[in-house]
C-alpha cells in the first residue's frame, strides 16, 4: 500500500498536470461511470491529501476522493491519450496530459460534509500544514499499545506507513515493542519531525530514502539495495541481512497484520 509521501506527490501531480483547467472524465470499467459524467468537463480546482487519501476538489460539485489501498495504481501519460483498457476505473484527460485509475479501494464522488468526516476519523498528517503532533502525543502517551502498532494505526497518525514505521524507530532507537505510554515526550517530538523531513523529501525524490549520509551505499563502500520499493534503508525488508550501523541480524516478526523490521542490538528494550 502506499504511503502517505506518494499521495501528497499524487496530489500535487494531478494539479500539475491539470489543475485550473476543465478535464475530460470517462470510467472505461463501467463503475464511477455516473459520477464521471457529471465530473466530465468541470474545472479541477484544488487538490489534497491526508494520510493515503487523495482529494480531488471540483468545485460545488463536490470532491472525487481515492484511496489506492493494497493495488490501486495511478499512471500519468503524455497527450493524446491510446485508447483505455477496460480495468481503468477513472480517466481523467487534458489536452496535454491524461491519467488512468485502475483497482483503487475506493473512488467516490463525495460532498464537503462527507469529506470532513474522513479527515475527522483520520489522526494528524506530518505532511499537511494543519498536523499536530501534541494531538498524536496525547493518544500515544496514554496508551498501552506498542509503539510500532500505534505509529500504523491511521487513526492516530495519518501516511506513516510499514516503511517510514520500521525506519523511523530505528533511526531513534526505539524498540518496536515498546508501549506507547512508556515513550519518552522529547523522543516523540523527534520522531515526529524525523518524519516530517523523511517524508517531504519522499515526496521530492517520489522513493523512500531513510539513511544518514554516513550509511549510503558511497560512504560505506556497499552496493546500492536492489528491491521493487526503491531507496536505501536500514531494516525495512532487509530480514537476516547485517544492520548498517552495528553489524547485528535485521530480526523480523508480523505486528499489526504487517511484517515488522528492526535491529535486536540498535533498538534495545
Amino acid at each position: 500500500m502506499p504511503e502517505g509521501h506518494t499521495i501528497h506527490r499524487l496530489a500535487a501531480d494531478h494539479f500539475e498536470r491539470f489543475g485550473g483547467r476543465p478535464v475530460r472524465a470517462s470510467s472505461p470499467q463501467g463503475k464511477f461511470s455516473d459520477s464521471a459524467a457529471l465530473v466530465d468537463g468541470q474545472i479541477l480546482e484544488t487538490t489534497e491529501a491526508h494520510g493515503k487519501h487523495l482529494f480531488l476538489g471540483f468545485g460545488p460539485l463536490g470532491w472525487v476522493h481515492i484511496h489506492l489501498g493494497l493495488f490501486g495504481k495511478v499512471n500519468f501519460g503524455d497527450a493524446p491519450a491510446p485508447p483505455p483498457t477496460d480495468t481503468v476505473r477513472l480517466r481523467l484527460a487534458g489536452p496535454t496530459a491524461y491519467v488512468d485509475l485502475r483497482g483503487p479501494t475506493t473512488c467516490g464522488l463525495i460532498t464537503d460534509g462527507e469529506k470532513q468526516a474522513i479527515h475527522d476519523r483520520l489522526g494528524p498528517d506530518p505532511l499537511r500544514p494543519d498536523g499536530d503532533p501534541d494531538a498524536v502525543w496525547a493518544r500515544i502517551s496514554r496508551s498501552r499499545t506498542t509503539v510500532a502498532a500505534l505509529l500504523m494505526d491511521q487513526k492516530v497518525i495519518a501516511g506513516v506507513g510499514n516503511v517510514y514505521r520500521a525506519e523511523v524507530l530505528f533511526r531513534h532507537g526505539i524498540d518496536p515493542y515498546r508501549a506507547g505510554r512508556d515513550l519518552g515526550r522529547t523522543e516523540w517530538t523527534a520522531i515526529w519531525n524525523d518524519l516530517v523531513g523523511l517524508m517531504r523529501e519522499g515526496v521530492r525524490n517520489n522513493r523512500i530514502d531513510t539513511v544518514r549520509p554516513e550509511h549510503t551505499p558511497e560512504a560505506m563502500g556497499r552496493p546500492p539495495r536492489v528491491d521493487d520499493h526503491g531507496g536505501e534503508v536500514y531494516v525495512y525488508r532487509r530480514a537476516l541481512q547485517p544492520c548498517h550501523v552495528c553489524g547485528g541480524e535485521i530480526r523480523t516478526a508480523g505486528l499489526a497484520a504487517r511484517n515488522l523490521f528492526w535491529c535486536g542490538v540498535c533498538q534495545r528494550g
